[in-house]
């Protein structure tokens, strides 16, 4: 066959002609006919799968896969070949952490495409660290299976999320927090599927799991509720999902409240310290960054559906605002904490009711006090 005309910036093809049919593609496990000419030890099977897998995850771990892959001199005593296997499983699982919240952050972010060559990877070197049926796989598979399932491949999304079920249902003393994310994962695939009763049936599993570990108020269930609450509204059942988006709204409002006092505690014991350096400190001290991209995108999509309900809740609505403006402050958006702020304060106003116009006064002298950064 004619080999590609013009090969990748940055990447040649491979050199020679029987190596390449014995490399595998680094995506799909095809014949490789391309490598990466950087660190000269991955093949792809073309431009495309080439291009998908650096922007993905490759560009980050290029040059951390040299010395994973080159194998160690026979010729080492028994001591550093011990020293050489270890220093191996701690490169492994260095880029196993990487590969994971990189496709973790690339599915919060709704680009469920760029995620999965980093998810494959990161199931890969678990495979190769912890073996094939260990529980430590079942994170990566339940990524690959969101991933999939968002960019519409559900046949491959079913084909992980079996695998990660017969895996769970294989280690007896699985953790819960395995288990609650294992459901949670089928009910989103059901849903995807058209298939809401077993999806609710999932959902409730995923629910009682993660409230009974960690609290009916707790972030954890917050997830299942918000889920259950999308699978309501796509059944038009207003009522049950109405309910279900207030308990949300009401989990992330109260964690949110006790992240910006914690906050406030901690600027008012070092006062001497400048605006900018403890910052990032501090807002990462109250929330993972997961978690920021799981509030954004929650709240988001319940502040939506609020604001095209056709029977308006402003008080509802005012409180997703709060928690948005608490949100914001925290990761120091403060030209967006300061507009959905305003917003919820003007809503608030209006209402018979109006206890929380204190706290989100409160909250806007807060976000004026402190220095604008531009990014």
């Amino acid at each position: 066959g004619s080999a590609p005309s013009s090969p990748c910036r940055k990447r040649r093809l491979g050199d020679g002609g029987a190596l390449e049919g014995s490399r595998r593609c680094e995506l799909c496990g095809a014949a490789g006919r391309l490598r990466c000419g950087r660190c000269r030890l991955t093949y792809y099977c073309d431009v495309d799968h080439q291009k998908a897998d650096w922007v993905s995850i490759h560009e980050r771990i290029c040059q951390l896969l040299i010395p994973i892959r080159t194998s160690l001199p026979f010729l080492l005593s028994e001591k550093e070949r011990k020293h050489g296997s270890e220093q191996l499983v701690k490169r492994q699982k260095y880029i196993i952490d990487l590969a994971y919240s990189t496709a973790q952050e690339f599915v919060l972010d709704g680009k469920h495409q760029e995620a999965i060559p980093a998810a494959l990877h990161a199931l890969r070197f678990s495979t190769d660290v912890y073996g094939s049926t260990s529980v430590r796989l079942v994170p990566a598979y339940l990524l690959l299976a969101e991933a999939s399932t968002g960019v519409g491949r559900l046949p491959e999304a079913s084909k992980y999320l079996s695998q990660a079920q017969w895996i769970v249902l294989r280690t007896p003393d699985c953790s819960v927090a395995v288990q609650y994310k294992l459901h949670r994962s089928l009910g989103l695939f059901c849903a995807a599927e058209g298939n809401f009763e077993q999806a609710l049936y999932h959902l409730a599993n995923d629910i009682y799991l993660a409230s009974s570990t960690f609290g009916l108020k707790s972030i954890e269930a917050s997830g299942g509720y918000f889920h259950m609450a999308n699978v309501f509204f796509r059944q038009n059942k207003m009522d049950v999902a109405n309910s279900l988006y207030a308990e949300v709204t009401d989990i992330w409002h109260a964690f949110l409240v006790k992240s910006v006092q914690a906050q406030e505690q901690i600027l008012a014991s070092r006062p001497e310290m400048s605006p900018f350096t403890e910052d990032k400190e501090v807002s990462e001290d109250c929330m993972t960054e997961a978690q920021q991209a799981e509030a954004i995108r929650v709240l988001n999509a319940v502040l939506d559906v609020r604001e095209r309900a056709p029977k308006k809740q402003p008080g509802e609505t005012a409180r997703v605002l709060h928690a948005l403006a608490m949100l914001y402050y925290l990761i120091l958006d403060l030209p967006k904490a300061r507009e959905v702020g305003m917003k919820a304060f003007d809503l608030v106003k209006q209402l018979p009711q109006q206890e929380s116009l204190g706290a989100i006064g409160h909250l806007l002298k807060l976000i004026n006090s402190k220095p604008s950064r531009t990014k």
